[in-house]
């Protein structure tokens, strides 16, 4: 099971900080254009070289696993390296690159080594290094300068939805009026009867860069509701970091279909 586990906390995550300055959005979002809105998202992007972070993770599924700690380093448009513990001990460990998706558990000994092309299925839409590093900076997980948007005011957020429907899937995102970063972004695949969910806590300014305080991610189908809450510990910028991996010998490789 933790394996299983440990693969979908790795992958979803990577779709998948310290206290906040604000606990609410203080102003209420005024009328604005869908471009603006979209112009003012992109200039808030993430805009530092590395990213150190420490963080609680808490999973909720067909079976439960609280309470597992995890260490993130991101090289911007690199790689994304992650290792997961228990109790302090170490059970877990990943590495994402533009090519390639990597993953290891102690517990069982096993590994498993592919491309995106499993997690594109799951989620019914194609993704790939640069949006899974989108989900963790709080940015869409699409480009929203490739299609023309609908912008509504939603319980004080902005809310963007595409002015044509996908054929296999909606999404919308809503917005943060006060620094324009992501509070929701959802994908449904209404046929399917499946949906992700991701929830961005409270941000925090550090060094000039917003950031969540905690992501919720919530993926539903016609028989279980799964949740992963990631709570930010602590998190660093621009630090010269190591991304250690290799996997170990005599582990047995795994199809995780």
């Amino acid at each position: 099971m933790l394996r299983k586990v440990g693969f979908l906390f790795m992958v979803i995550l990577m779709i998948t900080s310290c206290k906040t300055k604000s606990a609410v959005v203080g102003t209420a979002a005024k009328p604005m254009t869908a471009n603006k809105v979209i112009k003012n998202h992109y200039s808030n992007s993430f805009d530092k070289e590395t990213l150190s972070a420490k963080m609680k993770v808490k999973y909720r599924g067909k079976n439960d696993l609280p309470g597992v700690t995890a260490s993130m380093r991101i090289k911007k448009d690199e790689a994304i390296w992650i290792s997961l513990s228990k109790l302090g001990f170490p059970v877990g460990k990943a590495l994402i690159t533009k090519d390639k998706v990597s993953y290891y558990e102690k517990i069982n000994k096993t590994y498993f080594e592919g491309d995106f092309a499993l997690l594109s299925k799951w989620l019914g839409t194609d993704l790939d290094y640069e949006k899974v590093q989108n989900l963790l900076f709080g940015q869409a997980i699409l480009d929203l300068k490739n299609d023309k948007h609908d912008v509504a005011l939603k319980d004080r957020y902005y809310e963007l939805t595409p002015k044509k429907a996908n054929e296999l899937f909606d999404i919308l995102y809503l917005l943060n009026p006060e620094n324009f970063k992501l509070i929701k972004q959802q994908v449904t695949q209404s046929e399917e009867n499946k949906s992700l969910s991701i929830d961005y806590g409270n941000y925090q300014r550090i060094d000039d860069e917003f950031f969540p305080k905690d992501v919720l991610i919530t993926a539903k189908d016609h028989r279980y509701t799964t949740t992963i809450n990631v709570e930010y510990r602590s998190i660093e910028f621009n630090k010269s970091l190591r991304f250690p991996f290799s996997i170990p010998n005599g582990y047995k490789e795994i199809e995780l279909k």
